[in-house]
C-alpha cells in the first residue's frame, strides 16, 4: 500500500523533473546572442567561453592587421545588430571608437583588458597612436602574457553572463576549463623558456608586442619598430639595433607575421643573426595553420624561440 510519504516523495521528484525539463526547454530555445569582437585573438577568447551560445562577427578576420584596418558598411551593420561588442581596449583598436558612434549601436561596449596591469611603451618606441583617445604610451598586447588572458576570458565571461542569464552555467563551466587548458599553457611556457640559457634570451623583432611575454617570462625583446606595425622605423633605429645586435651577439632575429621580413633580412645580413622564424603576435591563422587558435599561437611561439636560442 503506497504511504502518504511516498506519494508526496514522488509529487515531489516529479515536479523536479518538470522544472528542469522546463528549463531546459527554456534555455535550448533562447536564441543565440549575436556579438562582436574586434580581432581574431578576441574573437577565439569569446568562442571558447560562449560556444553555441553566441553568433560571433570578428570584425578583423584571421591573417589582418587590426592596426591598419579600415571597417567596412558590413562592420557597422554587425555592430547594430550585437547584444555585446568586445574590444580590447588600452589604444589597440584606434578606429573603433569611431565605428562604434557612427554604427548608432546599443550594445554593451565590454573591454576585456579591464583589470590588466597594462605597461607603457618602450623608451624610444613609436608609440600607439591611431586615434586611441591619449593611450599613445600604452602598450595594448595584453594578451602576450597567459595570465593577462585568463583576466580576459574571466571579463568575457562575467558580460556574457549578465546578457544571456539562462546560459550562466555553461559560460561558467567553459571558462573554468578554458583556465585549465591556460595554466597549462603558462607552465609549458615557463618550462620551454627556462630551457634556454639566461645569456642567450635576447632577440630582434620587427614589431614591438612581445613586452608582456618578455615581463612574465624573461626573454629579452628589441625591435627597430614601434608598436604598431604601420610605423616605418626610422634609420637611426636601424642603425642602432644592428649594432645592439652586434656589441651584445645577440643569436637571433625573428620576423613578425604582419611586418615586411625585408627590414629583418637586411639586419640579419649586416649583422650575422640568424632568422630564427615567425612569430605571431597581433592576429591568427586561419584553420589549418600554425597558429590558428590562441594556444596554438602561443605554443607556436614557444617552439620558434627554444628552436632558435636553446
Amino acid at each position: 500500500m503506497t504511504s502518504r510519504r511516498d506519494l508526496l516523495a514522488g509529487a515531489a521528484a516529479l515536479s523536479a523533473t518538470l522544472a528542469f525539463s522546463s528549463g531546459a526547454r527554456s534555455q535550448a530555445s533562447s536564441p543565440p546572442l549575436p556579438v562582436v569582437a574586434t580581432f581574431a585573438i578576441l574573437a577565439d577568447f569569446v568562442a571558447r567561453v560562449g560556444a553555441d551560445r553566441v553568433v560571433l562577427t570578428s570584425l578583423v578576420a584571421p591573417g589582418a592587421d587590426a592596426h591598419v584596418y579600415s571597417p567596412t558598411p558590413a562592420d557597422s551593420r554587425a555592430l547594430a545588430a550585437a547584444r555585446l561588442v568586445f574590444v580590447n581596449g588600452l589604444g589597440f583598436e584606434g578606429w573603433v571608437n569611431r565605428l562604434i558612434a557612427s554604427s548608432g549601436t546599443k550594445a554593451t561596449i565590454v573591454t576585456a583588458t579591464a583589470g590588466v596591469r597594462p605597461l607603457k611603451a618602450e623608451e624610444g618606441g613609436q608609440g600607439h597612436s591611431h586615434g586611441s583617445g591619449g593611450h599613445g604610451e600604452v602598450d595594448p598586447h595584453a594578451w602576450q602574457s597567459v595570465a593577462n588572458a585568463k583576466i580576459y576570458v574571466a571579463n568575457i565571461a562575467a558580460a556574457l553572463i549578465s546578457a544571456d542569464p539562462a546560459g550562466k552555467d555553461g559560460f561558467e563551466a567553459r571558462a573554468k576549463a578554458y583556465g585549465t587548458e591556460l595554466d597549462a599553457l603558462d607552465a609549458e611556457i615557463r618550462a620551454g623558456i627556462a630551457r634556454i640559457p639566461a645569456a642567450r634570451r635576447r632577440i630582434i623583432t620587427s614589431h614591438d608586442a612581445f613586452q608582456y611575454f618578455e615581463k612574465a617570462y624573461g626573454i629579452d625583446f628589441a625591435s627597430p619598430r614601434g608598436l604598431s606595425t604601420s610605423a616605418e622605423p626610422s634609420p637611426q633605429a636601424v642603425g642602432r639595433i644592428i649594432r645592439q645586435i652586434k656589441a651584445e651577439k645577440i643569436p637571433a632575429v625573428f620576423i613578425e607575421n604582419l611586418s615586411d621580413e625585408r627590414l629583418m633580412k637586411r639586419i640579419a645580413d649586416e649583422t650575422g643573426a640568424r632568422i630564427g622564424g615567425t612569430l605571431y603576435a597581433d592576429t591568427l591563422t586561419p584553420a589549418g595553420g600554425p597558429a590558428s587558435t590562441y594556444i596554438e599561437m602561443m605554443r607556436h611561439n614557444l617552439r620558434q624561440l627554444t628552436a632558435a636560442l636553446a
